[in-house]
């Protein structure tokens, strides 16, 4: 193949806010958050004055000489990630605690001189693509509350989109980070699992769990993810990255063909196809894809033996607490709990094949097309069928963690009013890679 060079991303820039101004930036961001009236977004939110006096605080380290690349931003962060100073609650009442000290993501990101705003509303122990298993209220789409915001990590897709947050914190599983931030235009970095450090998280899936970021830019969004890359002594299964190729694009994406796209909303086939096309016309080479063996991975996540390790993280506390938990949530953890051990290896046989065939598709391409999501329900058509809405929504997201794979949500327009993203799929540790494949298609920054 012949190998291109790409051009260093621009560096995001952060505001220039100082004195007063800062002051005026936080009093903004408060109002926004009142005038919404979206206090299902929230599940705590930190007094004005201590956000305010943060704030302060950095830009002056800043004016000082510190090097804080994030200074005069603020965050969100999902309410399944430690913050000092504020209850986790997975979205469990029952279940909380104070906990004794920040993430190791969340210090990362505060030593980058960024502030953090309050903590988001989620799918209750981050089970679910959808937006309204918590007990907090569900949270509605940013744009049309009739619909869903996506999950699990709702309250952070709606923070950002709404102006309240410069970026937030979701994790992804099947998902949880990349459907919520395209169903709202934003940009959402699933890194490599291990690169970014779990350390403070409440677990869903171990194994499979990655801390995520969501950004209107694309800059931020990555930057955010490195601060907080690197190994952590908390997190046994934290590692660095080692990316399988050298630096430098192929130009060649696959995409999938239609009779293997399922059933879509009405007009995504066409804007996937749309986005398809925009690649071609960036002088890419489009190569189709047989994806089948990432769709028998993808479910393996909820219907095979893997979905036992969601009782692993949490299964004694729901089952101790049968009233306090959500009734799907609940079905779902518990129902676990009876996958024979024969199975796991059974299913882990067939998902070392599916790995096998990932690695030589990605051994070709440089990223994967593919739509995010399938469609975006309605908070009643949601309710009309709860499980099978969910199972829908992650399609195309619930292969990537189980192949080790890194991922990138990215903005593609709007159908009938309303965002629409693809996603961009790349092999593990590729995930620089990702962000050259979208700024050089045209779906990125700069």
């Amino acid at each position: 193949m012949t190998t291109a060079t790409t051009t260093p991303a621009p560096s995001w820039t952060a505001p220039a806010w100082t004195g007063r101004a800062a002051h005026e930036l936080v009093a903004q961001r408060y109002r926004l958050i009142e005038e919404a009236d979206r206090p299902e977004v929230w599940i705590g939110l930190r007094p004005q004055a201590e956000v305010a006096a943060d704030v302060a605080r950095v830009l002056s380290a800043r004016a000082a000489g510190e090097h804080l690349p994030l200074a005069g931003t603020l965050f969100a962060v999902k309410n399944n990630i430690d913050v000092a100073g504020l209850p986790t609650t997975a979205a469990c009442p029952a279940f909380a605690y104070d906990p004794a000290a920040d993430a190791a993501v969340v210090r990362r990101l505060k030593d980058a001189g960024a502030v953090v705003l309050g903590s988001t509303n989620l799918d209750q122990f981050a089970t679910g693509l959808v937006g309204t298993r918590s007990p907090y209220g569900a949270v509605r789409h940013a744009e049309d509350a009739a619909r869903i915001s996506g999950g699990s990590s709702s309250g952070s897709g709606v923070a950002v989109a709404l102006g309240f947050a410069d970026f937030a914190l979701g994790t992804d599983t099947a998902g949880s980070g990349r459907v919520p931030a395209a169903l709202h235009g934003l940009y959402g970095v699933k890194p490599t699992k291990g690169v970014v450090p779990a350390t403070g998280v409440v677990p869903a899936c171990r194994s499979q769990d990655v801390v995520t970021t969501m950004a209107r830019d694309l800059r931020l969004a990555r930057l955010a993810a490195d601060v907080m890359a690197g190994v952590d002594d908390g997190d046994a299964r934290s590692r660095p990255s080692v990316p399988r190729r050298p630096a430098g694009l192929d130009r060649v994406v696959g995409y999938a063909v239609p009779g293997q796209l399922g059933e879509l909303a009405p007009g995504w086939a066409e804007a996937y196809a749309a986005a398809v096309r925009r690649f071609e016309e960036r002088g890419f080479r489009t190569e189709p894809v047989d994806i089948e063996p990432f769709l028998a991975a993808a479910a393996l996540l909820y219907d095979g033996a893997f979905v036992a390790e969601r009782y692993t993280a949490v299964g004694a506390f729901v089952e101790a607490h049968p009233g306090e938990v959500d009734p799907t949530v609940g079905r779902i953890i518990t129902a676990a709990r009876e996958i024979p051990a024969h199975r796991v290896f059974a299913d882990q046989e067939l998902l070392d094949g599916c790995t096998r065939t990932a690695r030589r598709v990605f051994g070709a391409i440089d990223a994967l097309v593919l739509p995010t999501t399938t469609f975006h329900p309605t908070l009643d058509q949601l309710a009309a069928d709860p499980v099978g809405a969910n199972s829908r929504m992650g399609r195309f997201t619930n292969f990537v963690n189980l192949l080790d794979l890194a991922a990138l949500a990215v903005p593609a327009g709007r159908v009938d009013g309303l965002p629409f993203g693809v996603q961009l799929v790349g092999d593990t540790f590729e995930d620089d890679r990702l962000v050259d494949v979208a700024r050089e298609g045209g779906f990125g920054d700069g």
